[in-house]
């Protein structure tokens, strides 16, 4: 089992992060933490640990967000494979429910296993909870879950803290694509789908930190036209392409999301 924190100019909320997947109830994991080549106390704070679990390594230049969490995955040995933001963190017993899933499926018909994740402020007191909708536990099939996220015009399935996959598929879908940076997660999400379906957890196995300073904040100003673009690339690919009616509720719920999303940046992180 891997956990990867690729981090940059994140010591405020590293330790948050490592200490969260340190406490985890499943002991049997390597985490790996990659310095984009920061230039704060990254450094200093890794070194404060000697736990022999966790593998620290520093980019030589900075290879930006896209970059570092596909060197996460290279890095990976584990069987299974979690990527972490250093702004997040794991409930305590996130590897053990989300692992048990895959474990039961030996004939890896579930593709990944995602969970419901309360929304943190920078100091990390719980604003709200995001999960699926209908919230029931279980085995959703590809085909809904990707349908669900586009006439939804959002990623459903969660940030990466929220979702555990296999290696040896990520190894054979390959890298993170940033070509729409804002959708870069639930365009991975959506490659895993076309192997098997998803597993639901609905208990909140995983925190998401929203800040002023963060990747997902500073580009989701365009998040409504890039999930558009992203829609229109990923239809031919999808079993049931998405139809008219589909498109037509991607782009309104895209747009209104973009609009919800900043003024809820504005209310709590002005």
């Amino acid at each position: 089992m891997s956990v990867a924190i690729p981090t940059y100019r994140g010591a405020a909320h590293l330790a948050a992060a490592i200490d969260s997947v340190l406490a985890q109830s499943l002991a049997d994991f390597e985490l790996i933490v990659i310095d984009d080549h920061s230039p704060d106390e990254t450094a200093q704070i890794l070194a404060s640990y000697s736990d022999p679990r966790l593998i620290c390594l520093r980019n030589p230049v900075n290879l930006g967000p896209a970059g570092n969490w596909n060197r996460c995955l290279s890095e990976a040995r584990g069987h299974y494979f979690k990527l972490l933001p250093h702004d997040d963190v794991l409930a305590p017993h996130c590897l053990e429910r989300q692992v048990a899933v895959l474990e039961a499926d030996p004939d890896e018909c579930i593709a990944l296993v995602f969970s419901a994740r309360d929304v943190l402020g920078p100091d990390g007191r719980r604003l709200t909870r995001r999960g699926y909708p209908g919230g029931r536990e279980g085995r959703i099939a590809a085909a809904a879950v990707m349908r669900s996220c586009i006439r939804r015009g959002t990623n459903l399935l969660g940030e990466p803290g929220a979702v555990l996959m296999r290696r040896t598929l990520t190894a054979r879908i390959g890298a993170f694509d940033a070509t729409y940076p804002y959708v870069i997660d639930l365009d991975y999400w959506f490659r895993l789908l076309a192997h098997g379906d998803a597993w639901y957890c609905r208990d909140p196995l995983a925190g998401f930190r929203v800040s002023a300073q963060q990747w997902s904040v500073a580009i989701g100003r365009s998040q409504s036209k890039e999930f558009l673009a992203f829609v229109s690339r990923v239809g031919p690919r999808l079993s049931s392409a998405p139809g008219l009616a589909d498109r037509m509720a991607a782009r309104v719920m895209a747009s209104l999301n973009n609009v919800l999303r900043l003024a809820f940046y504005r209310l709590y992180l002005r």
